[in-house]
């Protein structure tokens, strides 16, 4: 069983863990874990056995690495800092939201529960982050929308953009030069032959626009239905 403090590589290892499956069923592997990360093989191979003896994960030899539900536990208060640290860093300090992921990595793991929850006081408790992403309340709960990757939409499906991945700075950048954002409308109009790009029409009225989306880009774009999107607006707006 885990005691004492969790150190800073634990409560990276759990919250990539989660991170990983909160908008997918498929678990992740010490491969997948170890290119997430950025280090070795053999190095994710010793934590997860660390991680295991703590009681944090569950992990056969060649299996897929699952939490617990105390690994559960600390990865949600793991994500809900995260996430309430890049809203901050958007909201009040004017951040972009390709600015703020390695941030958030570095603070995350200094500040105390009473400023993290002082922060989400400050910020209205807010229920998503600026990429979309839910925050985890403070006692663990979170309200995940039902949405799909624009990628794997039929032609005519439509919705409003409710999540959009960070993992890509420069994407970000491009979403945002290309005055993609959360909450726009969206339909899918098409698809360019031979397995070209997806045609989308971002915006409603006079003000939309059509695009031809790269594969990339759009598997990146999460979309939720206008009821499933009821009441989901980004902090602050």
């Amino acid at each position: 069983m885990k005691t004492g403090t969790p150190s800073s590589s634990i409560e990276d290892y759990v919250k990539v863990i989660y991170s990983f499956t909160e908008w997918q069923d498929k678990p992740i592997t010490s491969s997948q874990l170890a290119q997430r990360l950025g280090v070795a093989n053999s190095s994710v191979s010793e934590m997860v056995r660390k991680l295991k003896d703590q009681g944090l994960v569950d992990h056969q030899p060649y299996g897929a690495v699952t939490l617990t539900p105390e690994g559960m536990q600390l990865a949600l208060a793991m994500v809900r800092r995260h996430r309430l640290i890049e809203t901050y860093l958007v909201m009040e300090f004017g951040y972009s939201w390709d600015e703020v992921h390695d941030e958030a990595e570095l603070l995350e793991h200094a500040v105390s529960d009473t400023f993290i929850e002082r922060m989400a006081l400050k910020l209205g408790n807010p229920a998503r982050d600026p990429h979309g992403d839910p925050i985890p309340a403070a006692d663990g709960t979170v309200s995940l929308p039902h949405a799909h990757r624009m990628a794997e939409l039929d032609v005519g499906h439509s919705g409003r953009i409710t999540r959009i991945s960070d993992e890509n700075p420069e994407l970000l950048r491009y979403l945002a030069a290309e005055e993609i954002d959360l909450d726009a409308s969206v339909e899918v109009m098409g698809r360019k032959p031979f397995g070209g790009a997806l045609v989308v029409k971002i915006g409603s009225g006079p003000g939309s626009r059509e695009y031809d989306l790269a594969d990339e880009v759009a598997s990146a774009l999460w979309v939720a239905s206008e009821k499933a999107h009821e009441g989901c607006t980004l902090p602050g707006a």
